[in-house]
C-alpha cells in the first residue's frame, strides 16, 4: 500500500468564525443550502450575529437520523432549489447527512459545528444508521469537506456533556493509529498512514491529557479559554486527522457493536467509544500504567468507565455477546489488531474493563 492522507480544503476556528460562511459559500457556488440542526435553526442561527438573509442562502431543518429516508427528502430539496453547496451546521448526524447528501450531488459541502462532540467534521467518511439509530455502514465520500467553520463562541455555550463526549471519542484517535501502525492496516483513506497522521494522533492524546480536565471547567462556565480553544482543536481537526489518515482499530468497533443494544442509544457517540478504548486495552495488553492513566482521564472529564455508565449495569452475558459478535463481523476494523480477534475476546475485554471500572469506583458486582 502507498502511504495516503487526507485533509479538509480549509480549517478556521476562533469566536466569530461563523461570519466567515457567507463569503465562502459564494466563493464556492451561487446558492447554498444550510441544512441545520432544529435547535441550531430555532436558537444558534438567529443569535448569530452573521447576516444569513440574503436569497442565495436557505434553511432547512435536520430530520434527526443520517439515515436514508433523511437523505432521499434532501435530494430532493437539493434538486428543487437548485443548490449547488451545501452547509451542514449542528452535531454529527446532521454533519454526516450534508456530507453524504453533497457527495452524492456533486457539490461542496462547509461544514460547521456547533458542537465539538466527534471528530466528523473534517471527514471524508460518514457513518449511515437505520432510521431507528443502528449503525449500518461507513459511507466514504469522493474528497473531504471543502471547508470547516469553527466558531468556538457557539461551541462554548453548548452543554457541557457534547464536549466530553468529543474528547471520548478523539480519546481513542492514538490508540487505534498505533495499532494500525503496528499491523500496517489501511487507514481510513486505503493506505499506510503518514508520519504526520500518526504524530497528529499521538497530539491529539496528548492534548487531552494536558487540557482535558481545564477545558471542562470553562465549558460549565460557558466562557472561551486557551484551554477550550485546545480541546475544541483537539476534538475536531487533531482527533479528524488523525483517525482517517492513520485508521481505526477495536475502539469504533465496541462502539459499532453496542448500538445493536437499545439501552445505549440514550448515550453519546463519544461515550460509547471511550468505553471502547477500555475495553481495547484490555483486548491488547496494554501496560498497567497506560490503562491506568486513561481510566483516570475517563473519570476526571466524566467519561463512561463501566458497562452500567453506558446503560448495562443490567445487560445479560448473551446481549453484550451480540454486541461483541456485532464488533467481530468481518468489515470491523477490530481485525486491524494483532492476532486473531474473536466475539469470545472482545466480551472478556469489555467485561474486564467494566471490573476495573467498578472497582476503581469501589463498587464489585452483586
Amino acid at each position: 500500500m502507498f502511504k495516503k492522507a487526507v485533509f479538509p480544503g480549509k480549517y478556521i476556528q476562533g469566536v466569530g468564525a461563523l461570519g466567515e460562511l457567507p463569503g465562502l459559500i459564494k466563493s464556492l457556488g451561487k446558492r447554498g443550502l444550510i441544512l441545520a440542526s432544529p435547535s441550531v435553526k430555532k436558537r444558534v442561527l438567529p443569535e448569530c450575529g452573521v447576516d444569513l438573509g440574503a436569497p442565495s442562502i436557505q434553511v432547512d431543518a435536520f430530520g434527526g437520523e443520517c439515515c436514508e429516508d433523511e437523505l432521499a427528502r434532501l435530494a430532493t430539496i437539493i434538486a428543487q432549489k437548485h443548490v449547488d453547496v451545501l452547509v451542514g451546521m449542528g452535531g454529527g448526524k446532521t454533519i454526516d447527512t450534508a456530507k453524504i447528501a453533497a457527495d452524492r450531488a456533486g457539490m461542496p459541502v462547509i461544514i460547521i459545528p456547533t458542537i465539538a462532540s466527534t471528530d466528523a467534521p473534517c471527514s471524508g467518511c460518514a457513518v449511515l444508521y437505520s432510521k431507528d439509530g443502528v449503525f449500518q455502514s461507513v459511507y466514504y465520500q469522493k474528497s473531504n469537506p471543502a471547508a470547516v467553520l469553527v466558531d468556538v463562541g457557539i461551541i462554548a455555550s453548548a452543554p457541557t456533556r457534547f464536549l466530553v463526549a468529543g474528547m471520548g471519542d478523539a480519546l481513542s484517535t492514538w490508540f487505534e493509529a498505533r495499532s494500525c501502525d503496528r499491523t500496517q492496516s489501511a487507514n481510513e483513506c486505503g493506505g499506510c498512514s503518514t508520519a504526520a497522521g500518526l504524530h497528529i494522533a499521538k497530539l491529539c492524546y496528548e492534548t487531552l491529557l494536558a487540557y482535558g480536565t481545564a477545558a471542562k471547567v470553562a465549558s460549565e462556565r460557558h466562557i472561551v479559554t486557551p484551554a477550550l480553544d485546545h480541546i475544541v482543536e483537539a476534538n475536531i481537526l487533531l482527533s479528524g486527522i488523525g483517525f482517517e489518515s492513520s485508521g481505526l482499530a477495536s475502539a469504533h468497533s465496541i462502539h459499532n457493536g453496542l448500538t445493536a443494544l437499545a439501552e445505549t442509544h440514550a448515550f453519546y457517540h463519544g461515550e460509547k467509544v471511550a468505553f471502547g478504548v477500555l475495553a481495547g486495552l484490555q483486548l491488547t495488553d496494554a501496560p498497567t500504567a497506560e490503562s491506568a492513566t486513561v481510566f483516570s482521564f475517563c473519570e476526571n472529564v466524566g467519561l463512561p468507565t463501566t458497562l452500567a455508565d453506558i446503560g448495562l449495569g443490567e445487560a445479560r452475558r448473551d446481549a453484550l455477546m451480540t454486541a461483541a459478535e456485532k464488533a467481530c463481523a468481518p468489515e470491523q476494523p477490530i481485525h486491524h489488531e494483532a492476532g486473531k480477534i474473536t466475539a469470545e475476546k472482545v466480551l472478556d475485554a469489555m467485561l474486564a474493563a467494566d471490573a476495573i471500572g467498578r472497582g476503581r469506583k469501589g463498587n464489585s458486582r452483586p
